[in-house]
């Protein structure tokens, strides 16, 4: 066809070189006809021979269209309907469907790093794959990128077109594979050959169901076959396909559902009859089936924007699963007792978990009881839902499950990127050891970090009412276990890595739970450029910038970072960056409520308690002004170095991003991140479900700031640290206010409380943030 359009073309200039050198003398007088006739035949030339290699690279999409849209299938069953539509189209498919199914690279990354986390806990086990519904096999060589077809003992294609699995053996067969046996079958009655020497229960670890759950008519009876035959602790399965979804019936298996799992009313209506004119059924029933018959590992809900971008936009998702057989024992204690979650907005009643004393029989439908004595409780059948995704997770228990409420979805992104108290200064006054439980603010982490790595205490519970806060340590303790230094500098460090998407999928994700790795697939450019300058925090350090460059002391800035002395570093401060930062402008912004808020994540109430002590200039001022005399910003004060260039530095950075640090976490299988334990609720809430004496330290930041003069909400918590504190423990605390006005109500509830340090003026730092106007405790003494 190309060598066609070639010559077709040759002949057009050939015969318009003609008729140009042949009527040349003419050309001036017959301009018009000779010239217009050459033009058409040129044009015409060229057109056929466009049209013609136009349609020898549009040939896939071609026969594509004309196999689904056009040619009239006339088959009354399944198999001979799928032979008639995949024949003519068998050698164009995997070229054609690329843009169409989505998610099938990221559905098989995820499944491989899942596959290696389990099969390290146990190595000795045999490795099947059954991959139904796998035609072309173009499954299986993608596959091999992320996880080499080697490493399986035997893996199974089974299909019912026989024209997609002639093209599959061709693949298998140019590649050299050998543990490879393609089976045509129908999926609701595969048998694999080796079950006819062994037992086929639990023999599988793993098998996927990419775009096929959704041609499969007798689904139920499919998804009940794998479920007998997926092993209950290794096992693994992967599907990816189109879906529609309404309104979930309740906040359980939405919560399992995953984020943006509903779609419009129009888009279910439209993609259902859409796909069902190839007989492709977008209903809930399967996915729901799905969720309900497994336990969900990981979820993704995406749109697909095929051909035209933001106006035909399929619904896909990803979706990884095992047996609800296995033991969640480990997930269920995690989350009962030691997260003590038995109250608050995750309503236990809904995480039903089956006892170890308890057993299920079976079901067995007989003849109606018709004895009238026959006890009523023999008569009653409990079916439980499946457990969340916490429960069926192959990482560290660390993110507790919580059901997303209206105040959650205030919060689009995390508003602390950084944590901004001093750590340091806390394990001065802490007394922290192993046998030690504490309550911390998950702000970004780096504090509770921090801890770990300097006490390993038995317990740390990260509360924050922000899901995104919680998403973020999540992060930091994931990617603490599944990368190597230098990856994880470059992310939390340099605040950039290039490659972080990948790396989600093939390293940190089976460590992540589902919701976790939701948001980070979403956010997945948040490393793209600049973490630091994301978030709401992000904005803060945007304007510092902007102050900066107009200024003109951009190249300051680096050299106060960079300065070799405290002397140096003080003078650049005060005849440089001093006048920049504190000129009418910024003075301006920052008596704004709604920058301190959005920007500095400064409350409302915080800002009225600065203000009920001075102006907002002195309190910067103060705040300021000591910092560049006392501390060296290059080595070890990294708190305003991160704000000033936007990044950490190996010596100017908190203790988690250390090499020791890092090491000292990863430790021991991580044993010191084994004390985490993530809530996703109010303090009040989580307090409630902690039993008596469980907690020795708190740790609040400027938590109580945020509520109003005379709050009820502060004596209810105070009343619960109170309860949950053994004798001798003790919270800490900062406060914008020299003398905040709820140290009056611990001390009428029973604490003792001492200031631990009071910011007295402009020359002297609490620390080496030295934000905040005071610092507190109170310790309950009996």
């Amino acid at each position: 066809m190309a060598t066609i359009s070639r010559a077709l073309l040759l002949i057009g200039s050939a015969l318009v070189i003609y008729i140009e050198r042949r009527y040349v003398r003419e050309a001036i007088t017959y301009w018009t006809g000779s010239s217009t006739i050459a033009a058409f035949i040129l044009l015409g030339c060229s057109l056929t021979a466009f049209i013609l290699a136009l349609g020898s690279t549009l040939r896939p999409q071609l026969k594509f269209i004309w196999h689904c849209f056009i040619r009239p299938l006339r088959a009354s069953d399944q198999r001979t309907r799928l032979d008639n539509f995949y024949k003519g189209q068998a050698d164009v498919y995997d070229a054609t469907r690329s843009g169409l199914l989505r998610g099938r690279n990221t559905m098989l990354n995820l499944s491989a790093s899942h596959i290696r986390t389990m099969q390290a806990k146990n190595p000795k086990q045999r490795l099947i794959w059954v991959d139904i519904g796998g035609g072309t096999g173009h499954n299986i060589e993608l596959m091999d990128k992320h996880l080499p077809v080697s490493s399986f003992d035997a893996i199974y294609l089974i299909d019912l077109c026989e024209p997609l699995l002639q093209v599959a053996r061709e693949r298998f067969a140019k590649r050299g594979w050998t543990n490879i046996t393609v089976l045509c079958q129908d999926a609701s009655e595969f048998a694999l050959p080796e079950w006819a020497r062994s037992d086929p229960k639990g023999s599988v670890n793993f098998i996927t169901l990419s775009y096929s759950l959704s041609m499969i008519p007798n689904f139920y009876t499919l998804l009940d076959r794998i479920d007998y035959v997926l092993s209950p602790e290794n096992g693994l399965l992967s599907v990816v396909d189109f879906y529609t979804s309404g309104k979930q019936p309740s906040l359980h298996e939405k919560a399992i559902g995953g984020t943006s799992k509903e779609c419009g009313w129009l888009s279910r209506w439209f993609w259902q009859i859409w796909f069902d004119f190839d007989h492709v059924s977008l209903s809930p029933h399967r996915r729901d089936y799905l969720e309900y018959k497994f336990g969900t590992v990981k979820t993704y809900n995406g749109r697909n924007r095929f051909v035209i971008p933001f106006i035909v936009r399929i619904p896909y998702y990803i979706w990884l699963g095992r047996s609800r057989s296995c033991d969640v024992s480990r997930f269920c204690h995690a989350f009962e007792v030691e997260g003590g979650n038995m109250l608050g907005n995750s309503s236990p009643a809904s995480f039903t978990t089956i006892k170890d004393s308890e057993t299920i029989p079976p079901l067995e439908i007989g003849e109606p009881v018709l004895n009238s004595q026959a006890s009523h409780a023999d008569a009653l059948i409990t079916v439980t839902p499946p457990l969340s995704s916490f429960h069926y997770h192959l990482g560290k228990p660390w993110r507790l499950p919580y059901y997303e409420q209206a105040i959650h979805q205030a919060f689009r992104t995390f508003i602390y990127s950084f944590t901004w108290e001093d750590p340091e200064v806390d394990m001065k006054y802490l007394d922290l050891g192993p046998e030690d439980s504490m309550l911390v603010i998950t702000s970004a982490g780096d504090n509770a970090l921090h801890y770990a790595i300097a006490a390993q205490p038995k317990r740390i519970h990260c509360v924050d009412m922000n899901p995104c806060q919680g998403h973020l340590l999540e992060l930091k303790l994931a990617a603490v276990q599944a990368l190597e230094y230098t990856d994880f500098f470059s992310m939390f460090g340099n605040g950039h890595h290039p490659k972080f998407r990948a790396l989600l999928d093939s390293k940190i994700a089976p460590l992540l739970s589902s919701i976790a790795y939701q948001f980070w697939h979403i956010n997945d450019d948040a490393f793209f450029k600049a973490f630091y300058l994301k978030g709401y925090s992000g904005w803060a350090l945007r304007l510092a910038r902007i102050v900066f460059s107009i200024a003109g002391v951009s190249k300051d800035v680096e050299a106060l970072c960079n300065a070799g002395s405290i002397a140096q570093q003080e003078q650049i401060w005060r005849e440089k960056l001093r006048p920049a930062l504190l000129n009418p402008v910024v003075i301006a912004l920052l008596k704004s409520p709604i920058f301190c808020w959005n920007a500095l994540g400064v409350p409302l109430n915080q800002r009225r308690m600065v203000l009920d002590e001075g102006s907002m200039y002195e309190f910067v001022r103060d705040t300021l002004n000591p910092l560049p005399s006392t501390y060296s910003f290059k080595d070890g004060a990294y708190f305003y170095p991160l704000t000033l260039l936007g990044h950490y530095t190996p010596s100017s950075c908190p203790e988690y991003l250390t090499r020791s640090g890092f090491q000292a976490l990863r430790a021991n299988n991580g044993k010191a991140t084994d004390a985490f334990r993530l809530h996703t609720d109010s303090i009040y809430n989580v307090l409630r479900g902690l039993t008596p004496w469980s907690l020795t330290r708190a740790v609040i930041m400027d938590h109580l700031d945020w509520f109003s003069p005379g709050s009820k909400d502060v004596d209810d918590e105070v009343d619960q640290f109170y309860r949950v504190l053994a004798p001798g423990g003790f919270i800490l605390w900062r406060s914008a206010a020299r003398k905040p006005w709820y140290c009056d109500v611990f001390e009428r509830k029973g604490f003792t409380v001492t200031a631990l340090g009071v910011r007295k003026g402009p020359e002297v730092p609490l620390d080496r943030v030295n934000m905040y106007a005071s610092f507190w405790r109170a310790m309950k003494t009996t």
